[in-house]
């Protein structure tokens, strides 16, 4: 098991990047697919069209996003942690995702990096 962590810089606000990554509707139009999603903890999520299913565990409206994303039948919780802070250019998302299976570690890089964050990136830079 790995876990990874990095920033990174949106230009959108604290508050427009937690929309991003909590509303169904806002999150199919930065990533092109359907997504079922709800800011209610406990609730199951499903993104890229079920490519990434799990858990929401806890939300602070703005701030922070906490879930479980699952891998299979793995013994130990993968958990994702997302923080959002102020930032001159917008927002620093401070990412945080413990527990990836070793096997899954490099395509979950590249997915934070490429998919997820850069997509988000690109998302708000085609609109300034």
């Amino acid at each position: 098991m790995k876990d990874f962590k990095k920033y990174y810089i949106i230009p959108a606000s604290p508050e427009e990047v937690y929309l991003a990554l909590t509303h169904p509707l806002t999150i199919q139009a930065w990533t092109g697919d359907k997504a079922d999603m709800s800011a209610e903890p406990g609730s199951e999520f499903s993104l890229w069209d079920g490519s990434i299913v799990g858990k929401n565990l806890e939300f602070e409206e703005g701030n922070k996003i906490v879930q479980q994303w699952y891998f299979g039948e793995q013994e130990e919780n993968s958990i994702v942690t997302i923080k959002l802070h102020p930032h001159k250019s917008g927002t620093s998302a401070e990412l945080r995702h413990t527990n990836i299976p070793d096997e899954d570690f490099e395509d979950m890089v590249e997915g934070w990096n490429n998919s997820y964050f850069g997509a988000l990136i690109e998302f708000y830079e085609d609109e300034m």
